[in-house]
């Protein structure tokens, strides 16, 4: 009996799979050849599409995502052209969206972590770029989450951080202990030569 049913769980998780990538698959289908063709110029250079061209392709990705609301990969799309077209928060929101939505999408979560190491937030960039390269599928995908995470670690290592204000103040204790430091080091050599 209990064969049965996990046959029936996996049956309707198998369903649900199939379901799901069908939707994608029509909700990516409805892009219009127009919005297509934005989107593959901004995948080549996001530099040369001209202002009218980003909000045109931001609010053709908007119409796509009003059709489609639950559909991960339509917000994704969303997202990156609202970097492109720099309105941060609404693509915070639209990707954040996105891996609620579907939190094992490689996709999803690799560009949320890219967002945020953008934004300088490398904690958060580092957990879902983490997570990304748990969910790579194939080498492609590994490498790009693997040079991400490298990224992160560089900019980690050099201090270059999102963190709020730190009054310069902060640095005298740190000032004050290399001074004394250096002038007890001078007076040792000093005393030794006398």
């Amino acid at each position: 009996m209990q064969n049965k049913n996990t046959e029936t769980v996996l049956n309707s998780s198998q369903t649900t799979t199939a379901l799901s990538a069908h939707v994608s698959s029509l909700a990516l289908a409805s892009i219009n050849s127009q919005t297509q063709g934005l989107l593959l110029r901004m995948f080549a250079n996001p530099l040369v599409l001209e202002k009218d061209e980003k909000e045109l392709l931001v609010a053709q990705l908007r119409e796509c995502v009003a059709k489609f609301p639950k559909v991960s990969e339509l917000r994704v799309l969303l997202g990156m052209a609202l970097c492109v077209n720099l309105d941060v928060h609404p693509a915070i929101e639209e990707l954040k969206e996105s891996v609620r939505l579907a939190p094992n999408s490689f996709i999803a979560q690799l560009k949320l972590g890219e967002l945020w190491m953008r934004l300088r937030v490398i904690d958060k960039a580092e957990e879902h770029t983490r997570i990304a390269s748990l969910l790579a599928q194939n080498f492609a995908q590994s490498d790009l989450a693997r040079k991400q995470a490298a990224s992160i670690r560089t900019m980690k290592r050099e201090g270059i951080e999102r963190g709020g204000y730190t009054s310069p103040l902060a640095f005298v204790p740190a000032f004050l202990r290399r001074l004394f430091t250096s002038r007890n080091s001078e007076n040792a050599v000093t005393v030794s030569v006398r």
